[in-house]
C-alpha cells in the first residue's frame, strides 16, 4: 500500500536534523564524526517506520545504526519513533539505495540489513531487487571484509531468487532459515511487516551471508 502523501514531511525532516542527515554524502568515510565514536556501523536499507532500527539500537547501544528510506512520508514515522525512544545511536537518511557508494566509503559498514524489501515479482523488474548483482556490487564495496548481509522476507520468491543471486556472486551463506520464528531467536527484532505477516501464520525467511575475502 502506498503511503499517504504528507506535504509537511520536508519541514519535519529538516526540523529534526539531529536525527536526519540532510547531506549524508558529506559524511562519506567519516560517519564516526556524526556519532562521535568508532563503534561498528550497521545499515538498514528500507527502514520503513523504524520499528526494527529502534529495537536494534535499544539492544545494542555500542553499535551505530543508520537507516535509509526513500519515501519521506514513511520516514517521518521512523523519526518519531527515534524521538520517542531517545536513542542517540541512530541516524536516518532520505536517499535512494542506488546511491550507497556516494554515501559510504570502502569498508565503512559492518553489517547491512534488508528487511521485507519490495520483491519486484515481474522478471523485467529484476534489476530493482535489492539482491540483484548491481546492489551486491555496492554492498561488497562498503562492507568490511568480515561484514555481514542479513535478509528477512515473507516472500518466498524473493528469498529463492536472493539465494541464487548470492550463490552466483560467490557469497558465503552462513544461515538459511525457512521459518525464522520456529527457531525462537531472542535477538530477533521484528519489523512492522514481520509482525503483520507472522500473525497471519506466514513463514518468515532469513538468510545471513558474507562476501569472500
Amino acid at each position: 500500500m502506498r503511503a499517504r502523501n504528507k506535504p509537511w514531511a520536508d519541514d519535519y525532516l529538516r526540523d529534526n536534523k539531529d536525527i536526519v542527515e540532510l547531506s549524508p554524502s558529506d559524511y562519506k568515510n567519516k560517519w564516526e564524526d556524526v556519532f562521535n565514536n568508532n563503534n561498528p556501523v550497521h545499515l538498514e536499507i528500507g527502514t520503513g517506520k523504524g520499528q526494527f532500527i529502534v529495537g536494534m539500537s535499544e539492544q545494542n547501544n555500542d553499535i551505530n545504526f543508520i537507516g535509509i528510506e526513500l519515501a519521506k512520508s514513511i520516514l517521518v514515522s521512523a523519526v518519531q519513533k527515534v524521538l520517542d525512544s531517545n536513542q542517540k545511536n541512530i541516524r536516518l537518511i532520505n536517499e535512494d539505495a542506488n546511491n550507497l557508494t556516494e554515501l559510504f566509503g570502502e569498508n565503512e559498514v559492518d553489517k547491512i540489513y534488508l528487511n521485507f524489501s519490495d520483491p519486484w515479482p515481474k522478471a523485467r523488474h529484476a534489476k530493482r531487487r535489492l539482491t540483484y548483482k548491481s546492489f551486491l556490487d555496492q554492498y561488497r564495496h562498503i562492507l568490511k571484509d568480515d561484514g555481514e548481509l542479513v535478509l528477512k522476507t515473507d516472500n518466498r520468491g524473493l528469498f529463492e531468487y536472493s539465494l541464487v543471486s548470492f550463490s552466483q556472486y560467490g557469497l558465503i551463506l552462513d544461515e538459511v532459515l525457512l521459518d525464522l520464528h520456529e527457531v525462537n531467536d531472542p535477538t530477533n527484532v521484528m519489523t512492522e511487516y514481520e509482525e503483520k505477516f507472522s500473525n497471519k501464520g506466514q513463514n518468515i525467511y532469513r538468510c545471513k551471508a558474507r562476501f569472500p575475502k
